[in-house]
């Protein structure tokens, strides 16, 4: 089966249950194998919603690439995600961050996630899954994309990422 790596975020609501229970919501398409601790984020592209929760999730799936976008709007749906402001505040969240080595470019996905290597929200949580993973287009680990990046303060760890172990033991 593929790997795949999946970004999780949530920022309205409680935000650690949002992210249990998209995680729950992932099988049977999609068995988890690696879960990173959950991190607290200040938000991306508007500034003015509230902190995110943010996570990366290493996982399996039978799904081919679109199929699999497809699968995961459904949770954000069912989970009462609604389409606003690009970037503004929501339940949760689901990217597909890496799908093996593939490469997909068309009108409603494109994989690597395009805007990946630019955003700590996103790498630090991969590199604690997955630090010598090699983006394909880049050429580049995920470790060193994170090198690459100014060291802020946007990004810390959530006390309460522990509780995930048993989500992640349960899969």
């Amino acid at each position: 089966m593929p790997t795949i790596y999946l970004a999780l975020g949530a920022n309205l609501g409680d935000r650690m249950q949002n992210l249990r229970a998209a995680l729950r919501q992932l099988a049977p398409h999609i068995k988890l194998t690696r879960l990173s601790p959950v991190y607290e984020t200040e938000p991306w592209g508007i500034a003015d919603q509230p902190r995110f929760l943010n996570m990366a999730v290493a996982a399996e799936t039978t799904l081919p690439p679109h199929a699999l976008l497809h699968a995961l709007k459904h949770i954000e749906q069912n989970m009462g995600r609604t389409e606003t402001i690009r970037y503004g505040p929501r339940v949760i969240d689901l990217d597909i961050l890496l799908y093996d080595a593939r490469v997909v470019q068309t009108n409603d996905l494109e994989i690597p996630h395009p805007r990946l290597a630019e955003r700590r929200f996103v790498l630090v949580p991969l590199n604690d899954i997955a630090p010598t993973l090699v983006h394909p287009c880049l050429k580049k680990a995920v470790q060193e994309l994170l090198r690459a990046l100014p060291d802020d303060d946007t990004v810390h760890l959530f006390p309460e990422s522990i509780a995930l172990t048993a989500v992640q033991s349960s899969n």
